[in-house]
C-alpha cells in the first residue's frame, strides 16, 4: 500500500508541477498563463502535504507537525486554485466579469482563509476537529458549487472543457468526507485518490486547451 500510494503521489506532483511550468514557459496567451499558475499552485500546495506523507512511510521520524502544516497550506492553495479557475472560465469563454460574483468569490476566499487560521483547527498537532472541519469548509463548498454551476452552464460550447464541471463536482464529493470525517474514520482518507484523479483530469484539459490554442 505504501509503495503504491507513494508512487502515485510522486507521479501526480511531478505531473502537476510539470504541466504548470510547461504552460508558463510556453504560454501563448493569458489563459495559458492562468492555467500554468493554477497548476503550479495546485502542485506546490499539495506537495506540502504529500511529501511529508511519503517520507513518513520510509523514514523513522516524527512528521506529525509537518503533516499538519502541509494540510494547512493545502487548504489555502486549494482555495486560491479555484480563484484561478474562475478567471480561466472568464478568459477561455471570453465572458464579461460579473463584479458581484467576483466579490462573492473573494469574500468566500477570505472567510475560508480566516477560518483556517484559527488555532482550534489544531494544524500543528495534525489532529482533526469535526466542528472546525465543517466550519472552514462551508465557504469552500459554496465556492465549489459556484464553479460547478459556471462551468456547467457553458459545458456544451466547446469539447475541451466540457467535463470540467464534472471533475470539480466529483473532487468535492470525494474531498468533503475526508476533510470532515477522516479524523474519526481514517479509512475515508482513501477518497483522496479519486479526488486527485479529478485534478489530473483538469490538468489534462489544460494541456489539451494549450495544444489547440
Amino acid at each position: 500500500m505504501k509503495y503504491g500510494e507513494s508512487i502515485f503521489d510522486i507521479c501526480y506532483l511531478v505531473f502537476a508541477l510539470g504541466v504548470g511550468f510547461y504552460l508558463l514557459k510556453n504560454n501563448k496567451n493569458e489563459v495559458d498563463r492562468l492555467m500554468g499558475l493554477a497548476a503550479v499552485i495546485l502542485g506546490a500546495g499539495d506537495a506540502c502535504h504529500l511529501v511529508p506523507r511519503v517520507l513518513n512511510y520510509f523514514i523513522d521520524s516524527d512528521f506529525m507537525m509537518a503533516l499538519g502544516v502541509g494540510k494547512f497550506v493545502t487548504s489555502i492553495t486549494m482555495t486560491i486554485f479555484y480563484i484561478f479557475m474562475y478567471y480561466i472560465y472568464l478568459k477561455h469563454y471570453k465572458l464579461k466579469e460579473n463584479k458581484q460574483l467576483t466579490y462573492l468569490l473573494y469574500g468566500l476566499t477570505c472567510v475560508r482563509i480566516i477560518l483556517c487560521l484559527f488555532p482550534q483547527n489544531h494544524w500543528f498537532e495534525n489532529e482533526g476537529s469535526v466542528t472546525w472541519g465543517i466550519l472552514r469548509n462551508l465557504p469552500f463548498v459554496v465556492m465549489g458549487c459556484l464553479m460547478v454551476l459556471l462551468y456547467y452552464q457553458v459545458h456544451t460550447k466547446e469539447p475541451i472543457f466540457k467535463n470540467i464541471w464534472l471533475y470539480i463536482l466529483l473532487s468535492f464529493l470525494f474531498y468533503i468526507p475526508v476533510a470532515v470525517g477522516a479524523s474519526l474514520l481514517p479509512m475515508l482518507g482513501m477518497l483522496m485518490l479519486p479526488k486527485t484523479i479529478c485534478y489530473i483530469l483538469i490538468l489534462v484539459a489544460f494541456i489539451k486547451r494549450h495544444q489547440v490554442a
